[in-house]
């Protein structure tokens, strides 16, 4: 398909700076910036606050939320010349553990021989990232008018969004839409997205001597143990519902029967029924020792998203975008895994999800992105921003 000018000349200028942003992209991938980490967060977010300045100068209104025990979320407002609001919103800490990068091995080519560039973050998601400040410098460049964009910078997506969610939230139902800068799915971008739930749950048993006396203890890892086997079993992979139990610790001592364990468990669902059906069937679940306490936290996370109306006119504005810029046609697709557009999907507000990388490999050692698809993606974003100067009608 051929390109109009207007979006011949935008995807022509992504393609000549096309190093500068993946050399951005590197620069916030050799920051580390682990969930858990506090000091290398702030470090991060400190150097995402610097490269958007520097790309786009200082903005219009800024404000730091403060995370707590998480990384702090950073809103950066640029005014626009338009009726129009867009909120650009993207994560900046990752699975990763600080010192990762430090025994990280680059990716060889693709068996078509396609360079991938890899490091933790780099497809989840800092991509998206160093995309989505360069989209808005590319829009401006344009000379087109364009709506006023806020991003959001959280540092806290990747252990639920414990405290940006309300940052989110609020910033969602104050613009027309919002563009969640996640990888795509191999180009495609995500209009369904399954709810999560993070679990703990936690067995009281008896300590007893494990030699002396064990028939006075209660072990909670055994009872603990029978219970995360039957939860495996109420999941229902065919209506789209999985169980992982992801984390198991518990005793004090290797001769003590254990008076304490904990388990944390990740359930992903598709509906709001599965929910409900997850809930009653954990606390149905029985051990075979009933000195045993067992209690659960039952701690749905991130509803189900999906492509709610008020999205519908985004997913063809963005197809439409992807038509006037030669793209083969956008695809969209629904993935497992859940992200912050599944608060705003479920406030019914307008949002696309998967704005950002192509690549593969999240959450993995292979986690790689394609660095020939850096200027088609940021593109693509300019371009809408571009198409959303107004606020966009259904």
């Amino acid at each position: 398909m051929t390109a109009s000018p207007a979006a011949a000349t935008l995807t022509a200028r992504a393609q000549d700076v096309s190093s500068q942003i993946v050399d951005d992209i590197l620069t916030l991938v050799r920051q580390e910036t682990g969930s858990y980490d506090l000091p290398g967060l702030a470090t991060g977010l400190d150097l995402l606050r610097e490269l958007t300045v520097q790309r786009l100068g200082r903005p219009d209104h800024e404000q730091r939320h403060p995370g707590g025990e998480c990384g702090d979320t950073l809103t950066l407002t640029y005014a626009g010349t338009g009726a129009g609001h867009v909120a650009l919103v993207g994560h900046y800490d990752t699975v990763w553990p600080t010192g990762t990068l430090a025994g990280w091995e680059q990716p060889g080519p693709s068996d078509d021989g396609r360079e991938k560039l890899g490091g933790p973050g780099i497809f989840d998601m800092k991509t998206g990232l160093a995309q989505g400040i360069w989209a808005l410098k590319l829009a401006r460049e344009s000379g087109a008018p364009l709506p006023t964009v806020t991003f959001v910078f959280n540092g806290d997506e990747e252990i639920g969004s414990l405290s940006s969610r309300p940052v989110i939230e609020e910033v969602a139902q104050k613009v027309d839409v919002t563009l969640v800068l996640e990888p795509s799915a191999h180009g495609a971008v995500k209009t369904a997205r399954k709810g999560t739930g993070i679990f703990q749950v936690t067995a009281t048993g008896v300590e007893a001597h494990a030699g002396l006396a064990p028939q006075d203890g209660a072990s909670a890892i055994t009872a603990l143990s029978e219970f995360v086997v039957a939860a495996a079993k109420v999941a229902a992979p065919e209506k789209g519902t999985t169980i992982n139990t992801g984390l198991f610790k518990g005793g004090s001592a290797i001769n003590v029967v254990a008076g304490q364990a904990t388990a944390g468990v990740d359930i992903r669902v598709s509906s709001e029924a599965e929910q409900d059906r997850v809930d009653e069937e954990f606390e149905a679940i029985e051990v075979s020792d009933p000195r045993v306490r067992i209690e659960i936290d039952h701690a749905w996370n991130r509803p189900p998203m999906t492509l709610n109306a008020a999205s519908v006119p985004l997913l063809d504005l963005a197809r439409a975008v992807a038509r006037e810029q030669g793209r083969d046609p956008l695809r969209d697709t629904a993935v497992g895994g859940a992200s912050d557009a599944n608060f705003v999907a479920a406030l019914g507000l307008p949002v696309l999800c998967g704005m950002g990388a192509v690549g593969d490999g999240a959450h993995a050692q292979g986690e790689f992105i394609y660095p020939d698809t850096v200027p088609a993606q940021t593109a693509l974003v300019a371009g809408m921003l571009g198409r959303l100067v107004q606020p966009l009608r259904g």
